[in-house]
């Protein structure tokens, strides 16, 4: 089961339950959360308040609570290295200004510059997850981390920074200045079933010789936003194009344009069309079976 952390609300409830005088175990059943959570939700989340003129004493206030755990959590998030150690992230920082791919890096580490040590070695990938995540990029979250190399600082001059800090977010070091990076294994090619389908290479020979009148070639052209465009349709003898708008690259629409394109047609003058694999030409059985042209 995974582990969720303790929200406002339960801890509003939490604290109402106490006062009325509900027993931890019973609190913690009420909520779904073992006594083990809520004893150190208890603990670990309580203030001191004043009592009297000279005593104090610790109670759990909900509010409170929720401040100190979302801060704990915030110090945690900071504190951690983002690169294994303060060693290997100043050494990861100075390549990659120095164009290093991280892939360069990694083996540099591992092959020539220490060998023998593995604390000293980090995986390639890694460097690529730390260039990526949100909290290098001041733009987005603004987490601020103490860099140990900042060669824009003037002598002995400190402050708090990012790494994103210099004149350009890290990815603008890689060869490719990718801003967000391809899914490992690369782009995989999106494959539309499109039933029916009969391939080019089966088509009768005569369309391929341009000798016959009524033979054509149809395509989908992408309007602003890839939402609305253009289905066209050209006669490979004749070179005569014939264009219908479409308010959706849908088949749904394909359909209509194609009803528009070649209903006006004579039969001789709408023998077949050749439409390529895209989506919207899923249903061309229907195209075949509006006009009487073969797809």
């Amino acid at each position: 089961m995974k582990h969720t952390k303790i929200t406002i609300t339960e801890r509003e409830l939490l604290n109402q339950w106490l006062k009325e005088g509900v027993s931890k175990k019973e609190c913690a059943k009420r909520l779904r959360r073992h006594i083990r959570t809520i004893q150190r939700e208890l603990i670990g989340n309580k203030t001191r308040v004043a009592v009297g003129d000279n005593d104090w004493e610790m109670i759990y206030e909900p509010g409170h609570a929720q401040h100190v755990a979302e801060q704990r959590k915030q110090n945690a998030f900071v504190a951690k290295e983002p690169l294994k150690s303060k060693k290997i992230f100043t050494y990861v920082l100075e390549k990659l200004r120095d164009s290093w791919s991280p892939e360069q890096i990694a083996g540099r580490l591992k092959f020539e510059d220490h060998p023998g040590d593995p604390t000293w070695h980090i995986c390639h990938e890694t460097i690529y997850a730390f260039i990526y995540k949100e909290k290098t990029d001041e733009t987005k979250l603004g987490i601020k981390q103490r860099s140990i190399l900042d060669k824009s600082l003037a002598g002995k001059e400190k402050k708090i920074v990012t790494v994103t800090d210099h004149e350009k977010p890290l990815y603008e070091y890689l060869r490719r200045k990718q801003k967000r990076r391809r899914k490992l294994g690369g782009r995989k090619v999106q494959r539309v079933r499109i039933p029916d389908r009969v391939s080019i290479h089966d088509r009768p020979k005569i369309i391929a010789r341009r000798k016959q009148f009524g033979h054509w070639e149809g395509d989908s052209i992408v309007g602003d936003k890839h939402a609305s465009g253009l289905h066209t349709e050209y006669e490979r003898v004749s070179s005569l194009t014939r264009i219908e708008k479409v308010s959706r690259l849908t088949a749904a629409e394909a359909v209509v344009a194609s009803k528009k394109i070649f209903g006006p047609l004579p039969a001789k003058a709408r023998k077949s069309t050749t439409l390529d694999n895209g989506s919207e030409n899923s249903k061309h059985m229907e195209i075949l079976w509006y006009t009487g042209i073969f797809c």
